[in-house]
């Protein structure tokens, strides 16, 4: 079942919203997933950023703030049952899927400045490659053995400040760039490729130039990522 957020005020049920993209909203303003018209609310109050089958949920610098299980708080791991309160109004995460994710590999987080010696990332496991068996072969010439290719994995190269040159391999499902309270955002593999999504700050994160806006951005080789004033080139590598 996906996971989902259920909006109520005083016991009353006013919307479910289905955690189904990566990113949604949550304010007073109409572009918003799941919209709360009350001046208590910001225009963009909070976003939940939904990873495989785990989410968390951040406050975009709203002026009141929000409480997760009675505590005040700018970011949480969400997990089935949290009850998050924005002003009177209360969302109830529900998400009956076992994960295998902890706070702390969501938590972990590149901030772009320093040494990469302190990077982090959250686990999966690493690929395998099968090698093919060689045949049998009586009086014959040996027969080649041809391996399959190897899976393409992405990295990204440091353009400029105190890194340039530095090269980060994504090997991991989820890695999380940029400097929490200014810009962050997520690199996620899929089978498909890979993605990045906006996760924190006022400003998206630019592939080549152009904003990458709320949605998530599939990268393509030897695109160029600017976060945090930090430039860098995502690239495949076998």
């Amino acid at each position: 079942m996906t996971a989902k957020m259920i909006l109520s005020l005083d016991g009353v049920v006013l919307q479910e919203c289905l955690l189904d993209r990566e990113r949604i909203t949550i304010g007073r303003k109409d572009d918003n997933d799941i919209v709360i018209n009350n001046l208590a609310v910001s225009s963009h109050h909070a976003a939940v950023i939904t990873i495989m089958n785990d989410s968390f949920i951040e406050d975009l610098d709203s002026t009141n703030g929000m409480m997760v299980n009675g505590e005040s708080l700018k970011k949480r791991f969400l997990q089935n049952g949290d009850l998050v309160e924005i002003g009177k109004y209360k969302l109830k995460y529900i998400n009956d899927r076992v994960s295998k994710t902890t706070a702390e590999d969501f938590e972990k987080t590149m901030v772009m400045r320093g040494s990469l010696q302190g990077i982090r990332r959250a686990d999966r496991s690493e690929d395998t490659l099968v090698k093919m068996p060689e045949p049998e072969v009586k009086e014959k010439a040996p027969t080649e053995i041809i391996k399959p290719p190897e899976p393409l994995r992405g990295a990204i190269q440091i353009l400029n400040g105190p890194n340039a040159g530095r090269e980060l391999e994504l090997v991991k499902s989820l890695t999380t760039l940029g400097k929490p309270g200014v810009q962050v955002a997520v690199l996620t593999r899929r089978p498909q490729g890979y993605f990045i999504t906006h996760v924190e700050g006022s400003n998206y994160p630019t592939v080549n130039g152009q904003s990458i806006g709320t949605h998530p951005r599939a990268l393509n080789d030897h695109d160029l990522i600017e976060l945090v004033g930090i430039k860098m080139e995502f690239f495949l590598k076998v």
